[in-house]
């Protein structure tokens, strides 16, 4: 075998290239470049960029710069001249005043209620004792006036009942129905009441009659103390009445007062705003005035209905006034028209506190104001 000579392959020798290529021949498939494009193919659909614009795209209409044109457009015409003056053929612009409505037409705003006086409250302890004291005491049937009676109210020859709380002077009258007084410094509160009636309910009703009926009478004020310190209140009560309380306190009364300027019907609280206190020099007055009414009796009334009016005056002149059935609000806890509808007696009264001086004149040649 030593002796064996060493034959070559057939076939021309292999290359180096061919050695090469067979020993690191690439492997099948595509190159390792495009199995990587695959992997990271982009998601289906636009590219980001078109939602975010699609997302935020402007509003429907004109430009913004379009809406500042309209809301500041220039007014209508030329522009004015610092130095021109209006004229006929430059006229400035008309308002048409007649589209605005006449509230002179329009009925007043109920007037507001209060529970407190801003000047002076009287004692809780007081309120509840009259008003023990009026349910013990129920209001009198008319009564029977005599000829005596009627010919000294037709003469205005009213007496005073004066009440034991009353402390000061009242002084002989200078002319018929006209009575002056002085309220001492501590006079506590009290009612002057006339003793015969003004309006009585068997002589004067409308429903009797046939023909209106007016009361009145005036309270010329000659001083009155500070608010709150001293006060005049004029009205009108049916009886009995506490002489301890104001009128327009207790049922059956209506006063107004002239150290708050506030009206009360049967209201033991605060009143309702009515007019200004009243000051020293001043002459007020207020009446009553009954009239058969248009409207047919209410639900579960068994009599026709009076229409009863309030009216106060001041110096001469009307000053205001409401109707004893009006309407009320819903927070309006003042009490109802009971002794006011013109089927009791009522009598004429000054409620006074504290220290004044001041006249009650019922005598009609004396009055500043003539009722109709």
């Amino acid at each position: 075998m030593a002796g064996e000579q060493y034959n070559p392959p057939a076939g021309p020798p292999p290359s180096w290239r061919q050695r090469h290529h067979d020993e690191y021949a690439p492997p099948s498939g595509p190159p390792p470049s495009h199995r990587h494009k695959e992997t990271f193919d982009p998601p289906p659909g636009p590219p980001p960029f078109r939602r975010h614009n699609e997302t935020f795209a402007p509003p429907s209409g004109p430009p913004p710069s379009h809406h500042h044109d309209e809301t500041f457009a220039p007014p209508s015409g030329p522009p004015p001249n610092k130095n021109q003056t209006p004229s006929e053929s430059n006229p400035p612009p008309y308002h048409d005043w007649t589209i605005i409505p006449d509230t002179a037409l329009l009925p007043p705003p109920p007037a507001i209620h209060h529970e407190i006086s801003p000047t002076a409250n009287a004692s809780a302890s007081s309120a509840d004792h009259a008003r023990h004291w009026t349910q013990r005491n129920p209001l009198a049937p008319p009564a029977h006036l005599s000829h005596a009676a009627q010919t000294a109210r037709q003469n205005q020859q009213y007496l005073i009942n004066r009440p034991r709380e009353f402390t000061g002077q009242i002084f002989p009258n200078r002319t018929p129905g006209t009575h002056r007084l002085k309220a001492g410094e501590r006079c506590a509160d009290c009612v002057l009441i006339m003793a015969l009636p003004s309006y009585s309910a068997r002589l004067d009703s409308p429903l009797e009659t046939e023909v209106a009926r007016t009361i009145y009478f005036e309270v010329r004020v000659e001083r009155m103390g500070r608010a709150g310190d001293a006060g005049i209140a004029v009205g009108f009560v049916a009886l009995p009445y506490p002489t301890w309380r104001l009128p327009g306190w207790e049922r059956g009364s209506i006063g107004v007062h002239g150290d708050d300027g506030r009206r009360y019907m049967n209201d033991n609280e605060g009143g309702k705003d009515f007019t200004t206190p009243w000051r020293d020099g001043e002459t007020v007055g207020v009446g009553m005035r009954f009239a058969v009414s248009e409207q047919p009796p209410g639900y579960g009334e068994s009599r026709a209905r009076l229409k009863v009016e309030v009216f106060f005056t001041r110096n001469g002149a009307k000053a205001g006034g409401w109707d004893v059935h009006e309407e009320k609000d819903l927070d309006d806890t003042s009490g109802d028209v009971q002794g006011l509808e013109g089927f009791h007696d009522l009598h004429a009264a000054v409620g006074i506190f504290g220290g004044s001086d001041f006249q009650i004149i019922l005598n009609p040649a004396e009055w500043k104001y003539y009722p109709e």
